[in-house]
């Protein structure tokens, strides 16, 4: 029987595609060793050829061998230990879990009545037997008689303690996160020394599991983590608006909304619903999402100032909170495609009238959302924040021209902002940013703004329009005041191309007893990225819509 021989290239070989033959040679002697020990082995170093290896060189590599084979034999004596360990484990587990279904629970009727209340009413229901009602948020198991469980429901959280048989049922041994729960206990202070927010804990007597979590590959913990990219967050958003940080946006932007309401109700506003699809435009028609109306063409509105200006003549100062839709394709981190437009209109006011009442609006619903109970999430969530005094800083767009062009800001092709060209976010950020206050930048060139505002009397080229600019995100606010005149209306639609016959309802309003009135728009999504410093309006809004995101 001839002898075996296996070659190795130290140049030229391969130990994963090689196959110890001449023509496809390993790399190195040790995996020649390991495929055939008792071969002959041919190596190749150079020009001259294969050569049988040296004796020093093949005691070197069936001496890696042998070490090899050892680390080899103990992985898999561990593995083997391991699996047999693990095994063992899963049987007592489930022997445990069998046990614990002979576990029940009963309600104890000697102790006292216990009253359903919310997490945020427990601090008057200390040292009283209560009922709490809601998610499991975090849970610690310490031990074979001692769980602690982080309950959440809405107005709170709150620890919850379990001991003894209670840690012993299915329920308690299966127990996983989102899981909704009904505890019964006592409100106790935290003995000296111990944490937990509210300075009070849940002793639990009883419990039920309402709707237990899934486990395994679909727990909560496994869809959504610290790791997951933005994508997961958005496909995942019904789950992520449960964690702290997005609920805590989520109610400052409930009581936001409160405090516009508010402020419209101290300064004697009405409320207006107005229409959400509409046949006009207001900001122009290339942001417009057409939709089908029964055969007609119709359009999600883009804002609901028109309307709020036909009911001016019955109802006075008006407002509304609706949403607005832009079909701008942009992604920059303050656009949306659906937002909460808060919008209001009021006649006979001039245009310092507008501006004040803006400066009002904004101090006033900051003071109240800081005297507010989610107060204290702006301070934790924007530890800098510092609320806006009056007089805002006023400043013309020919004065920000001319800010842009001292402070060097360029175009992207390396020339200056002229009079006339409209600034773009960037630059805009960059101005507000450095001057870092609240900022009215008014008079636009009529060529840039909507085709309804007013031209200023002392310079026609201009508008009396205004846009509130806010330090990390820019333009939260744009209003004007409204063109009353109707021939300057006409030959606004002529100028802007526009066909005035499905306006007829709009320019009524100048031909029954016009007046002089201004309004604005707010983004509330923008308004609270300011408040929190949140990096992006979608984190401000429940479920965000933007180019390409319209799940779920």
């Amino acid at each position: 029987m001839s002898e075996v021989k296996l070659y190795v290239d130290i140049n030229n070989g391969n130990d994963e595609t090689g196959n110890g033959t001449e023509a496809a040679p390993f790399k190195t002697p040790l995996k020649a060793v390991e495929t055939n020990e008792n071969a002959a082995i041919m190596v190749k170093k150079d020009d001259e050829g294969f050569k049988p290896i040296s004796n020093a060189a093949l005691k070197k590599a069936k001496k890696a061998f042998e070490i090899a084979k050892k680390k080899k034999a103990k992985a898999e004596e561990k593995a083997a230990k391991d699996a047999e360990a693990e095994k063992k484990a899963k049987e007592e587990q489930l022997k445990q879990l069998e046990e614990a279904k002979k576990v029940v629970l009963e309600l104890d009727a000697s102790l006292p009545e216990a009253k359903y209340v919310k997490i945020k009413q427990t601090p008057e229901y200390r040292g009283k037997r209560v009922i709490i009602q809601g998610w499991v948020h975090r849970l610690r198991v310490q031990g074979k008689d001692m769980t602690f469980i982080v309950i959440r429901d809405g107005t709170g959280f709150l620890q919850c303690v379990l001991t003894g048989k209670l840690c012993k049922t299915y329920d308690a041994l299966t127990l996983t996160l989102e899981s909704s729960m009904k505890l019964y206990g006592t409100i106790k202070e935290l003995p000296e020394g111990k944490k937990a927010q509210g300075g009070h804990e849940l002793v639990v007597d009883y419990y039920e599991v309402l709707g237990k979590a899934a486990g395994g590959d679909e727990a909560f913990s496994a869809k959504l983590n610290a790791e997951s990219n933005a994508d997961v967050l958005y496909d995942q958003r019904h789950l992520y608006l449960r964690g702290e940080t997005a609920s805590k946006v989520m109610r400052v932007r409930a009581v936001t909304l409160r405090a516009f309401r508010e402020f419209f109700e101290t300064k004697h506003f009405n409320e207006v619903t107005p229409p959400l699809m509409v046949q006009t435009s207001v900001e122009g028609g290339s942001t417009l999402f057409k939709l089908d109306y029964y055969g007609e063409p119709a359009y999600l509105t883009q804002s609901s100032q028109l309307y709020l200006e036909t009911v001016l003549p019955s109802l006075g100062d008006v407002y509304c909170i609706a949403d607005s839709f832009r079909a701008e394709k942009s992604h920059t981190r303050r656009h949306l495609s659906e937002y909460t437009h808060i919008e209001a209109e009021q006649p006979f006011i001039n245009f310092d009238d507008l501006l004040n009442i803006l400066e009002e609006m904004i101090c006033f619903v900051v003071d109240y959302i800081l005297k507010s109970p989610v107060g204290e999430y702006v301070h934790e969530l924007n530890p800098d924040f510092k609320p806006p005094k009056r007089p805002f800083k006023r400043m013309e767009y020919a004065e920000a021209i001319q800010w842009l062009k001292d402070h060097d800001v360029k175009k992207d092709d390396g020339s200056f902002y002229e009079f006339g060209e409209d600034i773009p976010e960037s630059p805009e950020r960059k101005m507000t940013d450095t001057i870092n206050e609240p900022i009215l930048l008014n008079k636009f060139p009529v060529e840039i703004k909507a085709f309804y505002m007013k031209k200023c009397p002392e310079d026609r080229r201009l508008t009396e329009s205004v846009d509130v600019l806010m330090p990390g995100v820019g333009e939260i606010v744009g209003g004007s005041m409204r063109i009353s005149d109707l021939d300057e209306l006409l030959a606004a639609y002529k100028r802007e191309g526009l066909d005035p016959k499905p306006y007829y309802w709009f320019t009524d309003q100048r031909k029954y007893g016009t007046c002089e009135h201004g309004g604005f728009g707010l983004g509330c999504e923008r308004f609270i990225a300011w408040l929190l410093n949140r990096y992006t309006v979608r984190e401000t809004i429940t479920y965000p819509r933007f180019i390409g995101r319209c799940m779920p």
